[in-house]
């Protein structure tokens, strides 16, 4: 049997740098870990629609299409596309798990939840002519779950992603994740863990985790075992967790940790006691960032603007406050109710949702309306920060405020910024 899995995106952009920036900086783990969970009897392809065109005249039996929200039409359109030619198509990742009633409309059937169950048991029955419309999974349990199959590519990978944990505890209104991967955070066996990173050529390693603070001794434990692999790495993590264990940062920087992607959201503590967030104390972000610093790693913050504490100086009071902070890196993302998150629900109840066209739903587009500002205002902000934040001045600037400054590490700041600007400028999520 002959199976097709496709990642579906918003647009398929081959140009050369898209091209470059998807497949060896940030390649997809969705599609390696599908890879992992199909039995090795089938006979699979797959395909990246980021970057890579699909051939519907494509002879084979069924087609796995994954979508997140902002994939969602365009995911729907090559599904409809592929039935029209006969072919058995299935839905599954974020967005069809969220509204598996929409998404069967598309489809002859529908994962979801997590797939290391009920894909392999899909595909069983699609062989004896009984598959189902709909394939629930409860979140698994995390020793069944398989190294990626890694995708074999010309080169090795500037950035290999990896996963050691799912679920997360904090439910944000405004994150779908804990959705579909639980409130329960669920850990792979370490020692599968370092198997998995051993057989990876790449130095460098992106761990996916939606925080690796959660549970402090096993990340101390993995980041131990870690030591003496040779490998760099950048990971998620919690703020205040961060700012009250310096022993993390300490084994965190044997193992070679170079970046912490920590999600501080806002930069007012009215406003993250509004979202529901524990793990944030906006009075101690300046002094998680010293201690990070003080241990060699930088920090990659993440910042959603437009919740409905904010007004218009949200802006320029979010770039100042990275300033005097030393932020070395930045994310600025619009905030968007996505579907499954009770935020969704709160506005969808308000009336206050003005766009259901998925593809803007892709974290720099406002597709509400917000309390405090007009979408415009919220647009046009969020821009004119993003843009300020990634200019040279700024990041000469960052780069001769950082205590451990060396020539790879201005050249790896430099190209590291460049994808960034990349992900939040041009492509959206």
């Amino acid at each position: 049997m002959k199976i097709l899995i496709i990642l579906a995106h918003s647009t398929t952009d081959t140009r050369f740098l898209t091209q470059f920036i998807y497949e060896y900086i940030h390649p997809s783990l969705t599609l390696e870990q599908l890879a992992a969970i199909t039995p090795n009897q089938y006979d699979l392809e797959i395909i990246d629609g980021r970057y890579q065109q699909i051939n519907y005249n494509w002879d084979g039996d069924i087609v796995g299409i994954s979508s997140r929200t902002v994939a969602a039409n365009n995911a729907y359109k090559i599904a409809d596309e592929f039935r029209r030619r006969g072919k058995k198509v299935v839905l599954g990742g974020f967005h069809p798990s969220f509204l598996p009633m929409e998404a069967i409309q598309h489809a002859d059937s529908v994962v979801v939840g997590e797939a290391e169950i009920s894909w392999p048991q899909l595909l069983k029955d699609f062989e004896q002519g009984n598959m189902k419309r709909f394939y629930y999974s409860d979140p698994v349990d995390p020793k069944i779950i398989p190294p990626a199959k890694r995708i074999k590519r010309k080169h090795n990978l500037v950035s290999a992603p990896i996963q050691a944990t799912r679920g997360c505890p904090y439910n944000c209104s405004f994150c779908p994740i804990y959705k579909v991967q639980g409130l329960k955070l669920r850990t792979r066996p370490i020692d599968n863990i370092i198997e998995e990173i051993k057989t990876i050529p790449s130095k460098y390693l992106f761990f996916v985790d939606n925080s690796l603070t959660i549970k402090p001794d096993f990340t101390k434990q993995l980041f131990r075992k870690m030591i003496g692999l040779n490998k760099k790495f950048s990971c998620y993590g919690n703020v205040n967790a961060l700012a009250k264990d310096e022993e993390l940062l300490k084994i965190a920087s044997e193992a070679g940790c170079e970046i912490w992607i920590l999600g501080f959201e806002s930069v007012s503590q009215e406003t993250i006691n509004d979202i529901g967030k524990p793990t944030n104390i906006v009075k101690n972000y300046n002094t998680t960032i010293k201690k990070i610093h003080d241990y060699g790693m930088m920090i990659q913050g993440l910042f959603i603007l437009g919740f409905d504490t904010d007004t218009p100086d949200v802006f320029d009071n979010t770039l100042n406050s990275i300033d005097n902070w030393e932020l070395d890196k930045a994310g600025f993302a619009i905030l968007t109710p996505f579907p499954g998150t009770s935020l969704f629900e709160k506005l969808e109840k308000e009336n206050r949702i003005i766009s259901k066209d998925w593809s803007k739903y892709n974290l720099k587009n406002v597709v509400f309306q917000p309390k405090n500002m007009t979408p415009e205002e919220l647009f046009n902000g969020t821009n004119r920060i993003l843009n300020k934040f990634y200019t040279v001045p700024h990041l000469i600037k960052r780069s001769l405020q950082d205590e451990n400054i060396s020539f790879n590490r201005i050249l790896s700041r430099a190209f590291s910024e460049i994808s960034s600007k990349q992900f939040y400028k041009i492509f959206g999520f």
